[in-house]
């Protein structure tokens, strides 16, 4: 059994000021995307879009991500609780975001964004979509570092004890590290490869909810279920619940594309 690293959350600290691994995983995701967006729109994948407009664009996404990740949280998680505290709802430094709800957000910033600009929502989503894995492991790594959102009790080789969860020895999955894998890498060696070249409108973005809802639900075997929900229907987690959508929406959005395409063709 392997013991987690027990790594200090705190990278270092400037007087009262304390840098963390986990805000320094949100810099690493916003500098990916402008890098990785960017390099696309020079690449010709950005329709009317300039490579200014991506400063502006990373305005709206942080936002979307914010509200919608502390909304879902709200919302999917713990809507008694907060209906019974909902000045809690604004205290985000406590906790409590939502990958599903942040999505959402971003959906809505990004439609924002392109009413404001006079932009093609579907090319800036099939745009922006193959830079977001980058970010989604950086949270997952950040998590890792954090010893947080473990896995479920196990027996393999790598099981992994987490002192900040179990005072007793306790093999977990390391659900983080899967999910970094998932989310993160492979995720994005698919997706960059597939947006390589033209596809019709809204493929790529089809692409990504298929291949995030599926790799999202299937690690979430290894993922030890929020203590205050458990296991739901099928015994099925509330992350692969919310997974399930998104798989539905890749495929019929796929289906969408390419008939579209070889009907103006």
């Amino acid at each position: 059994m392997l013991t987690h690293p027990q790594f200090d959350p705190i990278l270092f600290s400037l007087g009262p000021l304390a840098i963390r691994w986990y805000g320094l995983m949100y810099v690493v995701a916003f500098i990916a995307f402008l890098l990785l967006t960017k390099l696309r729109v020079k690449r010709g994948f950005g329709g009317a879009m300039s490579v200014n407009d991506v400063d502006d664009l990373l305005f709206y996404g942080v936002l979307g991500v914010i509200l919608g990740g502390r909304l879902g949280y709200v919302l999917f998680y713990k809507a008694d609780y907060y209906l019974a505290h909902p000045l809690e709802i604004l205290q985000v430094w406590t906790g409590g975001m939502s990958f599903h709800g942040g999505f959402l957000g971003v959906l809505v910033a990004v439609a924002v964004f392109c009413w404001r600009k006079k932009l093609r929502w579907i090319e800036v989503m099939d745009l922006v979509a193959p830079a977001v894995p980058v970010g989604l492991g950086a949270g997952r790594m950040g998590n890792f570092i954090n010893g947080e959102l473990p896995g479920r009790p196990t027996d393999v080789p790598w099981g992994m004890w987490f002192p900040q969860i179990d005072r007793e020895p306790l093999a977990r999955h390391p659900s983080q590290l899967y999910q970094f894998a998932c989310e993160g890498v492979i995720l994005f060696v698919l997706l960059w490869w597939f947006a390589s070249r033209p596809r019709p409108a809204g493929a790529v973005s089809a692409f990504f909810l298929l291949g995030y809802g599926t790799l999202r639900f299937i690690s979430e075997f290894g993922r030890q279920p929020d203590d205050f929900l458990g296991l739901l229907a099928f015994n099925l987690s509330m992350g692969q619940w919310l997974s399930i959508p998104m798989v539905a929406a890749g495929v019929g959005m796929m289906i969408w594309a390419y008939k579209r395409k070889s009907g103006s063709g």
